[in-house]
């Protein structure tokens, strides 16, 4: 079976192949739905194959929710590359997210599930998705002495922004275009221009 595994798992690892699936699994049928036999067999391997990988489906849920971090770590990283100011790195991070969910549909639709009853270990792995949005936010505000809040006011527009844009990027309300990113941008610039 190990031979026919390595097989199933082609040019590419299979824990990345798992995890690919296991992406697709999650966005289909939800944490509640979530099935690792499922996963394994659109991998073409065993159902005790993922089990090499990942302890169990919690932790399988986990290294998902890890790889989303990953890569939205990479394409934030990205955006922020040669930006010094604690403004243009929240604009460019604002930005970046709302690029990131509607580029990446398969994260987002993770990104936005109810999540209530995991363990802490998830919790902290999802919550590192908005870590730096929080951070920029609540250095913005220090350093121009704004109190809590307008900061919590902040952070509220901001997130309610990315999501919002990239929702209806998705339902095609909004043409996905520099255009309507631009809108964005300018309400984001709008709200960090207010006390």
């Amino acid at each position: 079976m190990e031979e026919q595994e390595k097989k199933a798992a082609g040019g590419k690892g299979l824990r990345s192949q798992l995890i690919q699936a296991g992406t697709e699994e999650l966005n289909a049928h939800g944490l509640e739905g979530f099935s690792v036999r499922r996963v394994a067999a659109s991998c073409g391997v065993s159902c005790a194959a993922p089990y090499k990988y990942f302890k169990d489906k919690q932790a399988f849920i986990c290294a998902i929710i890890s790889n989303i971090n990953q890569q939205w770590s990479k394409y934030q990283h990205a955006a922020t590359q040669g930006l010094s100011g604690t403004r243009d790195k929240l604009l460019a991070v604002c930005m970046a997210y709302v690029r990131f969910l509607s580029e990446f549909p398969q994260f987002r639709a993770i990104i936005m599930m109810e999540y209530s009853g995991q363990d802490e270990q998830f919790n902290l792995l999802r919550g590192q998705l908005n870590a730096q949005t929080y951070a920029l936010v609540s250095r913005l505000c220090k350093e121009q002495s704004i109190g809590e809040e307008a900061r919590r006011r902040k952070l509220y527009v901001f997130r309610s922004l990315i999501y919002g844009a990239a929702l209806m990027f998705d339902k095609g309300e909004m043409e996905y275009n520099e255009e309507s990113l631009a809108l964005v941008r300018q309400t984001l610039e709008r709200e960090l221009d207010l006390p």
